[in-house]
């Protein structure tokens, strides 16, 4: 059963989550069969999930509504995202974006470990630029979204404003079977890493853009850490040889605690060598 099929949905009723709507895949073509995965260790631990809240607050969405209308226009007026706009545009970011859509006309984008929305501004600020950038960019596609953190509250404001939310927990294990933009920022290692594993092909790095902790910050940072976060992490080091990084200039304080240390990613291994690096 396809993961990225499994959405929260608000008008439909199909499978219950208490009171929570979970909408499973349709029959048909375009349904897909998640690949075998060739060990064990590699093996995604799917997990069902919903939101722990299932009782839903009229008041608190309608200000949680109001607090992410609020977030959305500081950042688009701020001259951070300006910037951030700007180099997108003009650098060698959007050349890596044309690289990776090839032939197709959407971009699919998946938002994983964005943490709560209703309780922290940082969150909302991060929210913010992904659906700015969706805003901004026709061949954005989808937005789902994940993090077993998140309320009933905030999942229904995450579907107002076009988001899905994903029913179960991959683990950052999706594989990019189409052109994807996965947004992790401040997301923990074990996270990307598991993400690169899962797609530890050039077929399917290739498609993928990834927003997140900068690799480059992780290379340094390895000197300094023990054996086993290294271990962990090794899908990063090894994937640092084939990555075009695009570093965020965050401008201003405002937006340090959110996109410090925050870059583009973009993966082009030619050479089966490079991939042959990881063992398992």
């Amino acid at each position: 059963m396809d993961a990225s099929a499994k959405v929260f949905a608000l008008d439909k009723s199909i499978q219950q989550c208490g009171e929570w709507t979970v909408v499973l895949p349709r029959r048909g073509r375009g349904r897909r069969k998640l690949p075998a995965l060739r060990t064990l260790e590699e093996q995604p631990q799917l997990q069902p999930w919903c939101p722990a809240d299932v009782e839903l607050d009229p008041d608190r969405q309608s200000k949680l509504m109001q607090k992410m209308q609020a977030s959305m226009e500081k950042v688009e007026r701020s001259v951070f995202f300006k910037k951030m706009f700007e180099e997108f545009q003009t650098g060698g970011i959007w050349e890596h974006f044309r690289r990776v859509l090839g032939s197709e006309v959407k971009m699919q984008m998946v938002i994983y470990g964005i943490g709560s929305i209703e309780s922290y501004e940082t969150p909302r600020f991060q929210l913010s630029v992904a659906l700015l950038l969706k805003k901004r960019f026709s061949w954005i596609g989808d937005i789902e979204v994940f993090d077993p953190i998140l309320s009933a509250t905030e999942s229904r404001v995450l579907e107002a404003f076009g988001c899905s939310v994903l029913s179960i927990n991959e683990q950052g294990r999706r594989q990019a079977i189409k052109p994807t933009l996965f947004y992790m920022p401040h997301c923990e290692a074990q996270l990307y890493d598991n993400l690169l594993r899962a797609n530890w092909k050039a077929e399917l790095l290739n498609q993928i853009v990834l927003f997140g902790n900068s690799f480059q910050v992780y290379q340094h940072m390895s000197n300094f850490s023990n054996s086993l976060v290294v271990g962990r992490s090794r899908h990063i080091f090894a994937a640092t040889k084939f990555t075009d990084e695009y570093v965020i200039d965050t401008v201003s304080d405002d937006y340090f605690a959110a996109f410090h240390d925050s870059s583009w990613h973009f993966f082009s291994p030619d050479l089966k060598t490079e991939l042959q690096i990881v063992t398992n």
